[in-house]
């Protein structure tokens, strides 16, 4: 069974009816602050922390006094504006007298489809990651439209989970676990412990229900889970109402688990080798040593650039012999990559006009 100390960075997603009290529409800020002590635990243990927060719009529908009713998407979207920045604040108050730093990133479904919008988004939290801060992630709910939804926060916590390359995703939830049926409607209904696999059978099990205040129901979940596991990050489903959840989680509270099918360093450079490259490097015997020995790719080292490709494509990396020692996502299109060729890091300001990355293929984005 995983437990949350057996991890290095998790991901935890927290629903709308957990932070917002549904009758008020208040902030439940005793709740809060007793996540951001679980937080706190967490990071005292060295595991790296993203929060994935509903509770924008819920928030927002209070202060405006927009109905309980499903609002149409320009309520929704003037709901976000406003809940958003208390929202924010609420995390900010509860955490930094832990000493903790928290940052606000906002994502729509684009930043993952779109190559170089994703590899943007993963070098921001990466960064932040790095520095000790707690990212605070939502999606952009006051412009994204319906074709640019996650339409809910299970999955874009999954997303980020891929993303920032996490072993555990913890979705805080209204519900303890996934059932056989609906326990609300079916007595003889059984939590799963742990499932290793999800077969057709368990899908036949998800209903669609979600709380009122939440969009998700256990489909999305699901969908959660397949995501997450096939990219190497446990999942786990859990309730949240109780104080220190996560605690309670580490405890033995009830929960669902969902096995990773590997780890994910593994499964994103499975991914990485399996894109068509757009185009190639060829590197220096001494670029070529330090790729094996785990170094990332500097432009210093390539002799030759071949695209066209552009920043966030697939390239083949080559050897001084023309072969094909691997394939990486390079941080720059290939007439940068051109011009910068052979040059040191420190160059790259002035030849290009702007302050790029140091490294052309990061070795995390590099599969040999």
């Amino acid at each position: 069974m995983a437990t949350l100390t057996n991890a290095k960075r998790v991901v935890v997603k927290i629903g709308s009816a957990l932070l917002v009290n549904r009758t008020t529409g208040n902030l439940r800020a005793d709740w809060l602050h007793a996540l951001a002590e679980d937080v706190h635990w967490l990071k005292a243990s060295g595991l790296d922390v993203v929060l994935v927060s509903s509770g924008s719009i819920a928030l927002g529908r209070g202060v405006l006094g927009l109905p309980a009713t499903p609002l149409a998407l320009e309520q929704s979207q003037a709901a976000a504006a406003v809940g958003q920045i208390r929202l924010a604040r609420a995390y900010e108050d509860a955490l930094a007298p832990h000493g903790i730093v928290t940052a606000q990133v906002l994502v729509t479904l684009e930043d993952s489809a779109d190559r170089r919008r994703y590899l943007n988004s993963r070098a921001t939290l990466e960064q932040l990651l790095g520095l000790g801060v707690v990212p605070i992630v939502n999606e952009n709910d006051t412009v994204a439209t319906d074709e640019i939804r996650f339409g809910d926060n299970d999955r874009l916590a999954a997303q980020i989970a891929v993303t920032v390359g996490a072993d555990q995703l913890i979705l805080l939830s209204d519900v303890d676990g996934f059932y056989t049926a609906n326990p609300a409607e079916d007595p003889t209904a059984h939590r799963y412990e742990v499932i290793d696999s999800i077969t057709a059978e368990i899908e036949g099990m998800a209903g669609d229900a979600g709380s009122g205040l939440s969009k998700g129901g256990m489909k999305t979940k699901l969908m959660a889970a397949k995501t997450a596991t096939a990219a190497g990050c446990a999942m786990a489903i859990t309730a949240g109402f109780a104080l220190r959840p996560l605690q309670a989680l580490q405890n033995g509270a009830n929960a669902t688990w969902f096995t990773a099918q590997s780890d994910p360093q593994a499964a994103r450079k499975r991914w990485i080798a399996a894109m068509k490259p757009r185009g190639s490097v060829t590197l220096d015997a001494g670029a070529v040593a330090a790729l094996n020995k785990g170094k990332s790719l500097l432009p210093a080292g390539v002799t030759t650039v071949a695209g066209p490709f552009e920043r966030g494509d697939s390239i083949a990396i080559l050897d001084p012999d023309n072969r094909i020692i691997g394939r990486g996502l390079c941080r720059y299109n290939s007439d940068e990559a051109a011009r910068i060729q052979g040059r040191k890091s420190a160059q790259i300001e002035t030849i290009l006009g702007y302050p790029g990355r140091a490294a052309l293929i990061h070795r995390d984005d590099m599969a040999l």
